[in-house]
């Protein structure tokens, strides 16, 4: 389905999600309370319909949550592919608010959240993550850009399994590279690292574009 479903398609509960959430900082607030899914029992990408039955996402099962719901507002269910070094990619939804670029995502790294729409364009959207996303391993080395409606009938939406071809449609779309110095990245990781040694836990906050985080 390349176009947005009516309401009846929905069931109460949804619908009602639906209503109460119309604008992505209401849909991240939404997210952000729900718990992280860590895929205990194996792998999943759950489509909006499953997340909402088992109350629980990872980064691209929220992304799928914020595109079904934001549709149903008037926003196109673009998804944002951030490529890392270490594989471990991060997925958002991202949307323009009078031609600026936003974000809403989920996370176990609050740095990795929803950004307010603040940015002229992708890239520099992109690079507000840049920083947050430096841990042990991970570094942003491209992205791209993917519209839901290119899967044509492909059920994101309502499927009760696992909705595999949305990964593989991210992982196939045209990513551009983003480069950044070997220096800036070694400090961030000898940052992180620090930190990491005092907080077994959590997640750092220390970064100078809080400002621009969607919280």
């Amino acid at each position: 389905m390349n176009t947005k479903p009516e309401r009846a398609a929905f069931t109460r509960r949804e619908g009602q999600i639906i209503e109460a959430h119309r604008t992505p900082e209401q849909v991240q607030r939404f997210l952000t309370a729900l718990p992280y899914n860590r895929e205990r029992h194996g792998a999943t990408l759950r489509s909006f319909r499953e997340v909402l039955r088992r109350r629980e996402a990872h980064c691209l099962e929220a992304a799928l949550v914020a595109a079904v719901i934001l549709e149903q507002h008037g926003y196109a269910p673009l998804l944002l592919s951030l490529e890392s070094q270490d594989k471990l990619d991060h997925v958002v939804f991202v949307f323009q608010r009078r031609g600026l670029w936003g974000a809403v995502a989920r996370s176990r790294d609050i740095g990795l959240h929803g950004r307010r729409p603040v940015f002229r364009t992708l890239r520099q959207l992109v690079w507000s993550y840049f920083d947050p996303y430096v841990d042990l391993t991970g570094r942003i080395t491209g992205y791209g850009v993917g519209h839901l409606y290119e899967l044509g009938a492909y059920d994101w939406r309502f499927a009760r399994r696992n909705v595999w071809r949305v990964e593989r449609y991210l992982q196939e779309i045209p990513h551009r590279a983003l480069n950044s110095s070997d220096r800036r990245y070694e400090r961030l990781r000898a940052r992180y690292q620090a930190w990491r040694q005092h907080h077994p836990t959590g997640s750092p906050a220390y970064y100078d574009n809080r400002g621009q985080w969607m919280l």
